[in-house]
């Protein structure tokens, strides 16, 4: 953890948590009217937490993504990072979207050492690192490959190996599998549950999903948004050690969280209850 928290118990009226969302509003302006994005948004993010934001599209998730990442600025309410108001993108954020925005030209390796070249940095103390990451999500053989040159997966492997990089406190992901056939999504859950598990260097990581399952195997925590306008309704702890196995997605403890999801998005009308579902068996 970041020093600024570290062993600070979170009763200590001196804790500072590494992200704090406090009754955060966006409200924009829309020819039929104002239109209400966000509606009083609270929460607290320890550093090394990962917390997945579920629910619905159009319910402000990725909205909220965009105040974090000092993209757009909250209509009423406050966005703090290590205890200070943002007023433009955080120090040291990693962010990853649906789309991998790979530059084509360049090789997988040139694109995942991009950011040093951007910051104007020398590039050549991170290649082990960047080599390292790629090997962790087995594209060793295809460093030297092209965009075109790779599927869709490899090619988020690559954009998350990119953001991974420069090591960053804070790291926001908008539905970066969304795209991605099943098989390939679930891979690469395994995978980054590893990549932001279990060492010193582990970010703080906003993670945006609709898919129950997904939030479930890779958060620490699920908050579950209502439908427009955004509103947390609950947060849900997931008590399961990161990083964690494909096979923790066949445990009875699995289900009974996605089950416990799924109770919680029916109660708000986002998911239709069927007939001969059992009340009993979603607590």
């Amino acid at each position: 953890m970041p020093p600024f928290s570290a062993g600070i118990p979170r009763s200590s009226p001196h804790f500072v948590p590494h992200l704090k969302i406090s009754g955060a509003w966006l409200v924009y302006v829309a020819k039929s009217g104002p239109v209400t994005a966000l509606a009083d948004v609270t929460f607290d993010v320890d550093a090394g937490e990962f917390v997945a934001l579920l629910g619905p599209s159009g319910c402000g998730k990725s909205t909220l993504l965009s105040l974090v990442a000092g993209l757009d600025k909250p209509t009423r309410g406050h966005v703090f990072v290590h205890g200070k108001e943002t007023f433009g993108p955080p120090k040291n954020l990693g962010m990853v979207f649906q789309r991998d925005l790979l530059l084509e030209w360049r090789t997988a390796i040139d694109n995942v050492l991009m950011p040093f070249e951007i910051r104007g940095e020398a590039v050549t103390p991170h290649r082990e690192r960047a080599l390292s990451l790629l090997e962790m999500v087995g594209l060793t053989s295809f460093v030297g490959a092209y965009p075109w040159q790779l599927s869709g997966g490899m090619r988020q492997r690559v954009s998350i190996c990119r953001a991974l990089v420069s090591s960053p406190d804070l790291l926001l992901m908008d539905e970066p599998f969304g795209a991605i056939d099943a098989l390939s999504r679930e891979q690469l859950d395994t995978e980054l549950s590893v990549l932001c598990s279990g060492d010193n260097k582990q970010p703080t990581v906003l993670f945006v999903t609709h898919d129950i399952e997904e939030a479930v195997f890779l958060a620490d925590r699920v908050l579950v948004f209502t439908q427009h306008p955004g509103r947390i309704v609950a947060d849900n702890r997931v008590g399961e050690p990161r990083p964690r196995k494909s096979s923790f997605r066949e445990s009875s403890h699995f289900r009974q969280y996605v089950l416990n999801l799924r109770g919680m998005l029916r109660e708000q009308g986002v998911l239709s209850r069927d007939k001969d579902d059992d009340p009993s068996q979603v607590i």
